[in-house]
């Protein structure tokens, strides 16, 4: 399999409460929430980076689509990494996500990798690690 990730979606349980965080609480674009015209269609898509968008789609109708049971989420089973260009864009993203209404899990602080990073679950549950890795800084 050639990897080509193109989207992340995440099962949300207020898909109107999980796309005000994302646009108006961390900022991301969005054309806002689309294809409500469908029964179980309704879904966010935000732009991350060239050629990746986040999706959230309500937890019941990714169910319907799957054919899977609905089941709460468990944070340490998943974590998406946002890695940032410095320590202080580590705290301001951190205080930024809290403020939108993220639950702080873990206050940024040293990594064993001589980075700096902290956790903070989303209004759903879903675990974001934002990190300042030395190896890893990103090119914009």
């Amino acid at each position: 399999m050639k990897p080509r990730i193109t989207m992340i979606t995440l099962a949300v349980d207020d898909l109107n409460r999980a796309a005000a965080f994302y646009r108006d609480g961390l900022g991301l674009p969005t054309q806002g929430i689309v294809g409500t015209e469908f029964e179980h269609g309704a879904v966010a898509f935000f732009d991350l980076q060239a050629g990746l968008k986040l999706a959230l789609w309500a937890r019941r109708d990714l169910a319907h689509d799957t054919g899977l049971a609905t089941a709460a989420p468990s944070s340490p089973d998943f974590a998406l990494a946002h890695n940032v260009a410095g320590r202080g864009e580590v705290d301001a993203v951190m205080a930024e996500a809290a403020r939108a209404g993220a639950s702080i899990v873990k206050q940024p602080g040293e990594t064993f990798y001589g980075g700096y990073a902290g956790y903070f679950r989303d209004p759903d549950g879903h675990l974001w690690e934002i990190a300042w890795n030395p190896d890893l800084i990103p090119n914009d």
